[in-house]
């Protein structure tokens, strides 16, 4: 297991991995970092609250992407196949939004 240290929104993690998935965590840290960014001024909010918008918004990106994903673009067209990459994104999202609710739900 490898051990890395994340800086998101001002702050830093620690976090630990599979060997050899740095630098798929280090792309997904920069794009939640980038979306803790739109969440505001990291200094307003505290950790918890930080985390939980920013799980909002990376929510919302998600479910946008899916409905576009499920309007048809055209009768003609075959759906493009679904890229690995993108799918380990999502899940790897979809994770962080429920750490960061039950992160968000257990300070309040």
């Amino acid at each position: 297991m490898a051990q890395m240290k994340l800086e998101i929104g001002g702050r830093s993690f620690m976090v630990t991995c599979q060997d050899g998935e740095e630098s798929h965590l280090t792309r997904l840290a920069a794009m939640v970092d980038g979306k803790a960014r739109e969440s505001g001024d990291p200094a307003g909010l505290n950790e918890s609250r930080m985390l939980l918008f920013t799980s909002l918004l990376l929510a919302d990106e998600l479910h946008s992407a899916r409905a576009a994903q499920d309007e048809p673009a055209s009768k003609t067209s075959a759906p493009a196949p679904a890229d690995p990459m993108d799918e380990q994104s999502i899940a790897a999202l979809e994770k962080l939004a429920d750490r960061a609710e039950q992160l968000a739900n257990s300070l309040e």
